[in-house]
């Protein structure tokens, strides 16, 4: 799957765009599923049929959508200003290699002055993305012939492979996390399970966990597990929930998770001898693990999460190792579910 996962950090679908990227998705999904869509809200759900009527229904989900930006504005010069889609720290933006989505694709750089003109006092300057603008090198009627306001722009850098298991590149979080879930459907592959696999490729969590509500509310799931990122230990970051690259799958635990699901996903770990480690989520997790959990009655969920090293760059760096653990988990964790003893842990 490292080709998949080089070629999802190559595609834009920043939140709210991510229709232009579903047919990519589908074909990914399509040759493990009996059944694929796409939701009004954009999400790309895959099912996977049991044969059974009325078969109770397990979901995996990860969003497709990454951070990007959007035109705004095109001044007298042709230089493009923009608005964030998503949580981006201006810091990372200058001289950063664009790509304007119009009628054709523009490729540009965000401008900034040169460090090598810069003043004692602009040297640590950190622009706000007010004074940030984007440079196709075309005059403003050029542009304009291409370019209208409210059109997307997504990171133009795709996926590199820093050593035989170290990848970096844009969009990881969290196409990785889709990535995991291929994993795991090719190791279910000709499995019999009690119960129907949904696969959500969710839109828009980046922008407020939507395209998980959406679709967790459409598919109503027994159960869920959720993939996304963590933060992966840098010389700087210390050891507060930050994890080394090629520890294995992060297994949450705390108020936003069932506890059945961790436990099971951690027995099973040790069973299985697959390498993982522990995060407290002590509220929310900010991830779709908590949309999920929330809709309708109540659905519980499991959140596991791959380490990733300058989440929200254009350079996530992480551990092939750890999507294959993930990956395995997850496989194991479906082949060990017990769907009735779930629905009774609360019973008295």
């Amino acid at each position: 799957m490292k080709k998949e996962l080089i070629k999802l950090s190559s595609l834009g679908g920043i939140s709210g765009f991510e229709y232009t990227i579903s047919e990519d998705i589908q074909s990914l999904i399509c040759d493990f599923c009996d059944e694929t869509y796409v939701e009004t809200s954009g999400n790309v759900i895959g099912i996977i049929r049991n044969g059974k009527e009325n078969a109770k229904k397990v979901m995996i989900e990860a969003h497709i959508d990454g951070i990007g930006l959007m035109v705004k504005d095109i001044d007298e010069k042709g230089f493009i200003s923009f608005v964030p889609i998503g949580g981006i720290d201006s810091g990372i933006l200058p001289y950063t290699e664009v790509i304007v989505y119009g009628e054709k694709k523009l490729f540009g750089i965000i401008a900034a002055k040169s460090p090598a003109v810069l003043s004692d006092s602009e040297q640590d300057k950190k622009y706000p993305l007010s004074e940030l603008v984007i440079d196709v090198g075309m005059s403003a009627e050029d542009v304009k012939k291409y370019v209208k306001i409210g059109d997307m722009i997504s990171f133009a850098s795709g996926a590199k492979k820093l050593s035989s298991k170290i990848f970096s590149g844009k969009y990881f979080d969290d196409r990785a996390g889709l990535i995991t879930l291929l994993i795991a459907l090719k190791k279910l592959k000709n499995t019999s399970l009690d119960f129907d696999i949904y696969i959500l490729c969710a839109t828009c969590e980046e922008v407020g966990l939507r395209g998980a509500k959406t679709g967790s509310y459409n598919i109503e799931p027994d159960c869920a597990v959720v993939v996304d990122v963590c933060h992966g230990k840098t010389p700087d970051s210390g050891n507060d929930s930050t994890f080394e690259l090629g520890s294995g799958a992060v297994i949450s635990k705390g108020p936003n998770i069932h506890p059945f699901l961790s436990t099971l996903a951690e027995n099973v770990a040790k069973s299985e001898k697959i390498k993982y480690n522990i995060d407290v989520d002590g509220g929310d997790t900010g991830t779709d693990a908590w949309a999920v959990q929330v809709t309708k009655s109540s659905i519980p969920t499991l959140l596991l999460s791959i380490p990733l090293r300058y989440m929200h760059t254009t350079i996530e760096t992480l551990s092939y190792t750890d999507l294959e653990s993930i990956g395995s988990l997850i496989a194991a964790i479906l082949k060990n579910l017990d769907l009735e003893e779930l629905s009774c842990i609360y019973q008295l």
